[in-house]
């Protein structure tokens, strides 16, 4: 296993908001804690978000995101947001650190209709 490769300056520490990390294309990574610098599962997660964002240019990725949601939420009540497509392939490989090299474009599409 290999370290995750993150860019320096794309990954920032913020000491508030509710998420432990989140990503925001083309902004960076935002970790609550700089600890968290660390954690190569959870920057793994993020930067495979980091992907996903760039190919939609962002905003479209976070229409989807919403709109994709809003569907779940009935299905899956509080648990929702962890069935999302982008969600589902960033826990699918957040323990392979070598997923970004071999990800093809548009991959977290597997994971629309794919059950837990």
């Amino acid at each position: 296993m290999t370290k995750v490769k993150v860019r320096p300056n794309l990954v920032k520490i913020i000491t508030f908001g509710f998420a432990t990390a989140i990503t925001l294309w083309p902004f960076g990574i935002f970790l609550r804690r700089i600890e968290y610098l660390s954690n190569h599962r959870m920057i793994n997660h993020e930067s495979i978000h980091w992907e996903q964002q760039k190919e939609l240019g962002g905003l479209l990725f976070y229409v989807l995101y919403l709109l994709e949601w809003l569907i779940k939420i009935p299905f899956y009540g509080k648990r929702s947001n962890m069935n999302l497509s982008s969600e589902r392939e960033g826990y699918f490989f957040r323990d392979d650190l070598d997923y970004l090299r071999r990800r093809k474009r548009y991959q977290w599409l597997k994971y629309i209709f794919k059950q837990p």
